[in-house]
């Protein structure tokens, strides 16, 4: 996992805190135009006490409805799920530092409980919040980012944008894994990036953001530190014949398209509903 946050101290001290620049488009196949990108930044995003994460809503979310903050499985402030285990309706008071466009805090959200919290199959943690998306536009003149309800796409240039550090990491989608395999966890269908998205810990849960559509493809939960073979920080890649890659250095995030058949009328959690995948307790 992109752990929080004792190597990343030292990794930024080399790095430096920098914001990273947008990247550019990539080549087009012949006879198609290549989608206009635009800057990604921080509004919508949130710092956690630990990790990242953002302010998400669904395609058919209302503005009425209580907001929602999208992170990691393992950012979850009990601890790392077990393997195979599903939260659903934990009691939850944890509070999130909401960004601007420049990366300010400019407020305090807090959770009313954990909707839903896994890392089986995918690394994720939904909480609700005590207020809903239009009191926190009035309020702050934010607005949720959309989750997109369809697969990404390989080559898309993405940005990793982390509320914790308050840092950009531009680059592209490289292709997907069908078995991520970490310590006891295994994640199915993982994104694999480019290797100019060298993400660190902290930047566990970020959204990770399409630049042509400003929609949250994924959330970013992981990297090979070492060069370990499926070690916990050393993902491994294991393809459908069980054959295993090991990329140091390269990191990946958790595909978030399935989430949204999930939920329905008022942001309510349905396991049950039409389409919706995720595990269920």
């Amino acid at each position: 996992m992109n752990k929080p946050l004792l190597a990343a101290l030292a990794a930024l001290a080399i790095a430096g805190t920098g914001v990273a620049p947008a990247v550019a488009a990539t080549d087009a196949p012949t006879g198609t135009k290549a989608p206009t990108l635009k800057a990604v930044n921080f509004a919508g995003t949130v710092s956690l006490s630990n990790c990242s994460g953002s302010v998400v809503r669904f395609p058919k979310s209302l503005d009425t409805d209580p907001a929602l903050v999208l992170s990691n499985g393992h950012c979850l402030e009990t601890g790392f799920p077990e393997p195979g285990e599903v939260i659903v309706g934990q009691a939850s008071s944890r509070s999130f530092g909401l960004l601007n466009s420049s990366g300010t805090r400019v407020g305090t959200l807090r959770a009313s409980k954990v909707a839903y919290s896994t890392m089986t199959d995918t690394d994720v943690t939904i909480y609700q919040l005590t207020t809903t998306y239009a009191a926190i536009r009035n309020t702050y003149g934010i607005s949720a980012l959309t989750v997109q309800d369809t697969h990404p796409v390989a080559g898309t240039a993405i940005t990793v944008a982390s509320g914790y550090w308050k840092r950009l990491y531009n680059c592209n989608i490289d292709g997907f894994v069908y078995r991520l395999k970490e310590g006891a966890w295994t994640w199915k269908d993982s994104v694999r990036y480019t290797s100019s998205c060298n993400t660190i810990g902290g930047t566990s849960g970020s959204p990770v953001i399409d630049q042509a559509t400003g929609k949250v493809v994924a959330v970013n939960n992981t990297g090979n530190e070492d060069g370990q073979r499926c070690t916990d920080n050393n993902p491994c890649e294991v393809d459908q014949n069980g054959t295993v890659t090991v990329r140091q250095g390269i990191n990946y995030a958790q595909e978030t398209y399935q989430i949204p058949a999930c939920f329905t009328t008022g942001n309510r959690l349905d396991l049950s509903a039409s389409g919706c995948t995720l595990p269920k307790p």
